[in-house]
């Protein structure tokens, strides 16, 4: 039976919190665009999921405001999911062969 070496270990596990810090900076860097109601509200993110710009077509403001409002909502809800799966898509390429990312197992 092998010995478990814990300074190679160590080293490991240090090198996969150095590729993660990495990873986050990356997807900060990087924006994803959501958007709703055939792009009249438009909304941009990060890929570590922080909204950074909301813009609006001008015909969609002389719209009610519900309207708006669920427009808004929606096109957030498009940009954050296409940052998890960005940041999903990113952290997948750094695992190991065989190895499910975070989130990918239901009830965990």
């Amino acid at each position: 039976m092998a010995e478990l070496d814990l300074g190679e270990l160590m080293r490991q596990a240090q090198q996969m919190q150095e590729t993660m810090a990495y990873l986050q900076k990356a997807l900060d860097e990087v924006t994803v665009e959501g958007s709703a109601g055939a792009g009249m509200v438009k909304v941009k993110a990060t890929g570590n999921q922080r909204i950074v710009a909301v813009e609006f077509d001008r015909a969609v403001l002389s719209e009610d405001r519900d309207m708006l409002q669920d427009l808004v909502v929606a096109a957030v809800n498009n940009a954050l999911e296409r940052a998890r799966e960005l940041a999903q898509q990113r952290m997948s390429s750094m695992l190991p062969p065989g190895m499910l990312p975070p989130g990918t197992i239901p009830g965990l």
